[in-house]
């Protein structure tokens, strides 16, 4: 796409403006590190432009705390305080269970999940925000606890102007399909390869 140029027009009756102001689905996936980073970001530049914000996260632990997090909470606290950026909220779906799937029962984590579901599934009829983060929102649907094809319909047909960013590994075809964009992230390297753990400020 050299200097903004579309390679291909699409020919389906709209102007540049519409299709430039149509609401994006986009799928963060792959082995890589990056994904939740990437769209992160994302959200930052939507809270800039005065998008409400809401993260849900579906596979941290309810106690896991991550900079971002504490870093949208304070921008949330700027925009209801001085009325700059958007409005951020943001939600640890489940009971506290991790990708790791060591705490509790399947039944309880999919119960869990299905209900996360459920919630943004009625924000999204409701245009509740402009700007969704579902990370680490693959996991659920790899292992059979949330409907792809539901998810994949929901999105499709959401109303209004609401983009909507879902990240983690293993994305499954359909949610590839439907998306808008589609960014995979590979791992050439990585510490953790070499033994080193985790660090303040890179990981968390």
């Amino acid at each position: 796409m050299p200097q903004g140029q579309p390679l291909t027009v699409p020919d389906d009756g709209l102007t540049t403006r519409a299709r430039r102001n149509a609401p994006l689905f986009a799928v963060h996936t792959g082995a890589g590190k990056g994904k939740s980073t990437a769209a992160f970001g994302m959200a930052l530049r939507a809270w800039n432009q005065g998008f409400d914000i809401a993260v849900f996260q579906f596979v941290k632990s309810a106690k896991w705390k991550v900079g971002e997090e504490a870093a949208f909470r304070e921008l949330g606290k700027l925009h209801d305080e001085h009325g700059v950026g958007g409005r951020v909220q943001w939600h640890k779906m489940g009971s506290g269970w991790s990708w790791s799937r060591k705490h509790g029962d399947d039944v309880d984590h999919a119960a869990a999940a299905a209900d996360g579901w459920a919630e943004i599934a009625r924000r999204l009829a409701d245009e509740r925000h402009d700007f969704y983060v579902l990370d680490e929102f693959t996991y659920p649907l790899k292992w059979g606890w949330i409907d792809v094809d539901e998810v994949v319909e929901t999105i499709r047909s959401r109303p209004g102007m609401q983009h909507v960013v879902v990240t983690g590994r293993d994305a499954p075809q359909q949610l590839l399909d439907a998306a808008d964009l589609v960014t995979e992230m590979t791992k050439i390297k990585h510490p953790m390869d070499v033994g080193r753990k985790g660090q303040k400020g890179i990981e968390w």
